[in-house]
């Protein structure tokens, strides 16, 4: 069956985003790839922009949460419009609540986590980066979509 990878723009903050991230799903980053690390001829990067992340990966489960500052040639992300939210399938309600507490620290609760009424744990935030999620527990499941 075909995995969903997320793929995340941000304007310069990839990195701490990402630490934050890991600090909530554990684990290591697969990759972390820096524009500084691709300069040479026929693709310049500016001192400002050396250290910011051309691509960060992290897996989550057989899944990877993936993402990349914006170089500021391409103009900025309006990281408050995203449009799409981040859908986490947890296989507990333990794993809902930890998941949805910690992600949300900082941020912005859009809708607590509880029971929902078409019968799964289910709650909505806005991190303190801007990125939406969804945490979902429904024991019809158990996290296996």
């Amino acid at each position: 069956m075909a995995l969903i990878n997320p793929y995340i723009n941000f304007n310069g903050n990839a990195e701490e985003a990402f630490t934050f991230y890991k600090s909530v799903f554990g684990g290591e980053f697969a990759k972390i790839m820096r524009f500084k690390d691709f300069s040479g001829p026929g693709f310049t990067v500016t001192e400002k922009e050396a250290n910011k992340i051309m691509y960060i990966a992290l897996p989550i489960g057989k899944n990877l949460l993936m993402a990349n500052d914006v170089p500021e040639i391409l103009g900025e992300v309006n990281e408050n419009e995203h449009r799409s939210k981040i859908s986490i399938s947890a296989e507990s309600k333990e794993e809902a609540d930890k998941l949805f507490n910690g992600l949300s620290a900082g941020g912005q609760i859009e809708m607590p986590i509880a029971e929902s009424p078409w019968g799964s744990y289910f709650g909505m935030f806005r991190d303190k980066f801007g990125i939406e999620w969804m945490v979902d527990f429904d024991p019809k499941y158990k996290g296996k979509l």
